[in-house]
């Protein structure tokens, strides 16, 4: 049996990234957490953490910081079960923390107020594109994530949760200066400046593949932000493929045009949930289907 005072410190470090810091969430001393971490190196064998600038997990570590925060989600399943929830500022600190992989869209759109439903949980995302957010739950690094592929990840449960509706978009100004306000054509695409979240985004290319029948686009601006991105394209700094619910407003005012009208890029996500606490994480899944439910559209 691991000591859980000493599972709490091993999280901490690793979690905030120093002793000192793990000290001032615990509420311990600095030594304290020193202490509990070297008799749980002891008891074990092996270092757990590679003491850097920040702290990092060993393969060990990464192990025992993955068993901590199960057996925190179980013990809160547990207390929900029995009714005990906290009722104070010092019960809040045996919240457990939950990491999750989400793509920064569904961020921007849907998923807070997921979060928000869910009391007794602490929250720790990881940010990255639908498409490789599953890889963080094959490496064993997240509880959860929402994903682009249907295919359940093994060990987890998967569920379909919608379609989130994109628009090529652009400001009017943009659209006339590049394609003189007429139609869309392949060659302007392809010489127009575009804006790209990052190098994982694809989505400008599927779009302009479906749409037009080409892959080839033009210079890009790398703008990782939903509502900048929103932001850059009435600005006019190029078109992009934007979440409908981001620029509804914008379209309806005349501050961003559709570059094709009618040719909208659904993207389907799923939900992905480690069978291992797929109990304990009832509540948000059901909180997580149930906002997806109020903006996304049903997977075709």
């Amino acid at each position: 049996m691991f000591d859980p005072a000493q599972l709490a410190a091993l999280a901490a470090v690793l979690r905030s990234g120093s002793f000192e810091r793990a000290a001032q969430m615990l509420h311990v001393t600095q030594s304290a957490i020193s202490q509990r971490v070297r008799q749980l190196e002891e008891q074990v064998g092996t270092p757990l953490i590679i003491r850097s600038q920040p702290c990092r997990a060993t393969e060990a570590g990464e192990r025992l910081f993955r068993h901590a925060e199960e057996l925190q989600l179980l013990e809160q399943g547990v207390r929900r079960d029995l009714g005990l929830v906290a009722q104070s500022e010092d019960e809040t600190q045996t919240w457990p923390t939950l990491r999750l992989a989400v793509n920064a869209d569904s961020l921007a759109t849907w998923f807070v107020p997921a979060m928000a439903a869910v009391e007794g949980v602490l929250f720790d995302l990881v940010i990255d594109d639908q498409d490789h957010s599953a890889e963080w739950l094959q490496r064993g690094e997240v509880r959860a994530a929402i994903s682009g592929s249907p295919k359940a990840v093994q060990g987890c449960d998967c569920r379909p949760l919608g379609a989130l509706r994109y628009l090529a978009t652009a400001s009017p100004a943009y659209i006339e200066r590049w394609f003189g306000g007429g139609k869309i054509a392949p060659a302007g695409v392809r010489v127009a400046p575009v804006i790209t979240f990052n190098a994982k985004d694809r989505l400008q290319t599927r779009w302009a593949e479906m749409a037009l029948g080409t892959t080839v686009t033009g210079p890009s601006h790398w703008l990782p932000s939903s509502h900048a991105f929103v932001d850059a394209a009435i600005a006019g700094l190029g078109w992009g493929m934007n979440p409908e619910p981001l620029v509804s407003g914008a379209l309806a005012e005349g501050r961003l045009c559709e570059l094709v009208p009618g040719q909208p890029l659904d993207v389907p996500l799923y939900w992905h949930v480690s069978r291992s606490v797929a109990a304990a994480l009832k509540p948000l899944t059901a909180s997580v289907i149930r906002a997806a439910s109020a903006v996304l559209r049903p997977i075709g």
